[in-house]
């Protein structure tokens, strides 16, 4: 990989931060890791770096996921969860409706 590459994918946020400051970059095992994994990531999911630092971006910020969550739902990629209470309302008012005729017979 080049030089550039590698300054483009700093820039992007796909490499650990720097522990010491200096006039060139060193790589270690956990740097060079990560740069791997990276890599792989984009080769198996058939992305950019850009596309991956996004992605984190999104697991990381609160804000932003909300954003791309809320556009999922509009365009109907993602299923908006039920809530708990909806489907407590559901299941009680599915029991009323059983045991409403059982109530009836039994009272005449």
């Amino acid at each position: 990989m080049s030089p550039r590459m590698l300054r483009y994918r700093e820039a992007l946020g796909l490499l650990p931060p720097v522990r010491e400051r200096g006039a060139h970059r060193r790589f270690g095992p956990e740097e060079l890791a990560a740069v791997a994994q990276g890599m792989e990531l984009e080769k198996r999911f058939d992305i950019t770096p850009a596309e991956l630092a996004f992605a984190l971006r999104v697991l990381s910020e609160p804000a932003v996921a909300g954003a791309v969550r809320d556009l999922g739902v509009r365009i109907g990629r993602i299923q908006i969860p039920r809530r708990a209470l909806d489907f407590e309302k559901e299941k009680a008012l599915r029991l009323l409706r059983t045991s409403a005729p059982g109530r009836a017979s039994n009272q005449s």
